[in-house]
């Protein structure tokens, strides 16, 4: 594991975490914003839809991509004032992710590629028990389709790794498009480093 820092940049970036129903989205966004030293902010699918933004909102094709178009709408505010979006959402739909990435400019999504059998296995909200039992309709890998990204920026299958590990998978997939850099991840530490490579000790 290694501290890191970004890049010099004059606007934030969007991450976007895309994976069935109780693969671990929130776990990998929560562990993945504690490591950025940066200002980020979780946008979170289930907040949004409980909110009066998404209240209305119900599980056609059409009514999920306009939530994700509004996750989209408040990553893309949050960029252009600096701020790391990190959208946790099921998303379901390649083209609609696809559109998402040509109209966000810096954006990188992650697949939680967490199997299936794993996520029935889990199931700590116990909806995939009630979609498989036919108590909710249009469920994502029930009776409404999964499609996988075909060029994520990063996998991540945690149900195989922790995501903590999951979230380094992810730091390294950032460092590679030049997001952030491999460095110290504190100011006074920087400062030093400086002072060092410039001749100057501390005594």
């Amino acid at each position: 594991m290694y501290p890191v820092m970004l890049a010099r940049m004059s606007a934030g970036f969007t991450i976007w975490i895309t994976g069935l129903p109780g693969s671990g989205k929130m776990a990998l966004a929560q562990a993945l914003a504690a490591r950025l030293p940066h200002p980020v902010e979780v946008i979170d699918s289930a907040k949004l839809r409980a909110s009066p933004l998404g209240a209305s909102l119900g599980f056609s094709r059409e009514d999920r991509d306009l939530n994700c178009g509004r996750h989209a709408f408040a990553a893309r505010l949050l960029a252009k004032n600096g701020v790391i979006g990190i959208v946790k959402a099921v998303s379901p739909y390649r083209a609609t992710r696809d559109a998402i990435r040509q109209g966000a400019g810096r954006f990188v999504e992650v697949h939680v590629s967490t199997s299936r059998e794993v996520c029935i296995d889990r199931d700590p909200k116990g909806v995939w028990a009630r979609a498989l039992a036919g108590e909710i309709r249009n469920f994502t890998g029930v009776d409404d389709p999964y499609e996988e990204p075909l060029n994520a920026d990063a996998v991540v299958d945690l149900g195989v790794v922790s995501a903590e590990d999951g979230a380094e998978t992810v730091l390294e997939a950032l460092a590679r498009l030049g997001y952030v850099t491999e460095g110290v991840d504190d100011e006074d530490s920087a400062i030093q480093q400086a002072l060092e490579e410039g001749g100057f000790t501390s005594t």
